[in-house]
């Protein structure tokens, strides 16, 4: 093999590689991604409810199969607006733009749509990271 085509072989294998591993691939040691942006620190628990208080938002983290629904319940004495990513075109997962919730009031998304993780934020306060999460979705 010459050294041109060792060259263009070992380019193509660690193009192939990086391609792999950015594409889900390979693993993380750190845990599953929270991509879309903001919030969504720990590691991501499977249930459908997320909680509002005034210290944020409970779990920050959800894993839900395809087609689920995820209730956000305001436990909190003020209203907010769970938004999808991004603030504020909320046009990542619009399934999960929940509209105004009332203290003591609780709202149901859309069906979750496959394959994908969410970002959202509380569009009334898009920069409080408390109040910001992501759905990762099977």
């Amino acid at each position: 093999m010459t050294y041109r085509h060792w060259l263009i072989s070992s380019s193509l294998a660690s193009l192939l590689a990086l391609t792999f591993w950015s594409c889900g691939g390979g693993s993380s040691p750190t845990g599953p991604t929270t991509g879309g942006g903001g919030g969504g620190g720990g590691t991501p628990v499977e249930t459908t409810t997320i909680t509002i208080t005034n210290a944020g938002v409970t779990p920050q983290s959800i894993i839900v199969n395809a087609n689920a629904k995820v209730t956000f319940v305001n436990n909190d004495s003020r209203a907010h607006e769970p938004s999808s990513n991004p603030h504020p075109s909320h046009t990542q997962c619009p399934e999960f733009n929940m509209g105004s919730i009332a203290p003591g009031q609780s709202r149901e998304s859309g069906s979750a749509v496959g394959g994908r993780t969410c970002g959202f934020h509380d569009h009334m306060d898009p920069t409080n990271a408390s109040m910001q999460g992501t759905i990762q979705v099977r």
